[in-house]
């Protein structure tokens, strides 16, 4: 995108922005850290104390128009879609409670094995394109296809599905240039994929199974249970929040690391440096980019009175490369201090801190502790690589990838 020292513009729909929107991040949190555009007639925040703040006041800036920025999805029926991740109060927490009784942490746990039957599967296809010199689409042959394969496995969607439910979030999320809202394609497919989890539900009410779909039917806090539109809503935002930000996560981390060979190196020669490429990598370029707030009364933030009704986009991306709480943010360093990492904002914070934080980081674990054990090097060809052109996912499409086996 454009910018001039005498002009700061902020395009979300721009595929030049979306490729690199860091530059314009700077900007902002130098020149306007709470700043009003008026094109989209938005109230961009992105300095990392004032996306805090505003993620933790739910009661100002509000989620019950949803979260996205896209004018057919910002609605107060967001909800039925996006489920409590577009409600707030009394009715977020209660769908929160009855979800949380369901999608335990030991639920989560016990997908460990699953996850690691998963890696060992693609990583064979990954390595096998690999061999005499050959090479691997990471997105296509591993990323994009495990964190769906444990999503569907956990809410019981049968693998003779799931391509086309992982076709159908990737159009979710995707936005075609010089569309400034959900496309057409992308309106269709949330459409299929409410349907096919309709027809999941009732299927589980007529025969409940072990999986996540029929934990969520039997679900009850103090005598109250979910309906099946909540149910249906749940599955939606786990299949594309859930699903896409972990790929990008999956494809983000080689992409970085790759371009930094002495700590590529290093993470080779010790898998338990893992967990901290993790949080790095999350850091510094995180999936989810951004997230919008209805703004329910005047608010003094930053500097500036963001007005009651106006929408308000807060800047996770931005916030996670704030040089006022991260020591040289432009840099990708796994040797970043903990005390810094424990700062970041890529899962959001407060009531609306992302459940599925804790899967993610499993599977990321388990992927990328298992490719360090059995990779001796790795080449990512990025002049290759296809970004994922959205508004609020960053990550990538295609990602050309070399991996060489160890012992090999």
């Amino acid at each position: 995108m454009t910018t001039t020292a005498s002009e700061l513009r902020f395009d979300p729909y721009d595929y030049a922005f979306q490729d690199d929107p860091y530059p314009t991040y700077r900007r902002l949190r130098d020149e306007a850290p709470v700043h009003h555009f008026a094109a989209d007639d938005l109230w961009v925040v992105s300095r990392h104390a004032d996306v805090f703040a505003v993620l933790r006041d739910d009661e100002t800036f509000s989620n019950r128009m949803g979260v996205s920025l896209d004018a057919t999805a910002w609605s107060p029926d967001a909800h039925r879609v996006m489920s409590f991740l577009a409600l707030d109060g009394a009715e977020q927490s209660r769908i929160r409670k009855l979800v949380s009784a369901a999608f335990t942490p030991r639920r989560v746990r016990e997908l460990e094995p699953e996850v690691r039957a998963l890696t060992d599967r693609y990583l064979a296809t990954t390595f096998a394109r690999c061999a005499d010199g050959g090479e691997a689409d990471w997105i296509g042959d591993f990323a994009g296809k495990l964190p769906m394969d444990v999503i569907s496995e956990m809410m019981g969607v049968p693998e003779s599905d799931r391509d086309e439910v992982r076709r159908l979030a990737d159009l979710v999320v995707h936005r075609e240039d010089g569309i400034r809202d959900v496309p057409r394609a992308g309106m269709e497919a949330s459409i299929a994929l409410m349907t096919y989890y309709s027809e999941m539900v009732q299927q589980r009410r007529r025969q409940p199974t072990d999986d996540l779909t029929s934990a969520l039917l039997a679900a009850e806090v103090d005598g109250d249970r979910l309906r099946d539109g909540e149910i249906m809503a749940f599955l939606f935002l786990m299949v594309v929040a859930g699903n896409e930000t972990t790929t990008k996560l999956l494809g983000n981390a080689l992409f970085h690391l790759s371009a930094h060979p002495e700590q590529r190196a290093q993470v080779l020669a010790d898998p338990d440096l893992v967990p901290a490429w993790i949080e790095e990598t999350l850091r510094h370029d995180t999936s989810s980019q951004m997230l919008a707030r209805s703004v329910v009364k005047d608010a003094a933030i930053g500097g500036a009175t963001i007005p009651a009704g106006a929408k308000a986009l807060v800047l996770l991306g931005s916030a996670n490369r704030d040089e006022r709480v991260f020591t040289d943010p432009t840099s990708y360093d796994i040797h970043r201090e903990k005390a810094e990492l424990s700062q970041i904002l890529s899962f959001g914070t407060g009531r609306h801190f992302c459940l599925g934080a804790n899967l993610a980081r499993l599977e990321a674990r388990v992927v990328l502790t298992e490719l360090a054990r059995r990779v001796e090097d790795f080449e990512v060809h990025a002049d290759r690589a296809v970004r994922v052109h959205s508004t609020s996912v960053r990550g990538f499409a295609a990602l050309p990838v070399s991996l060489r086996e160890r012992g090999l």
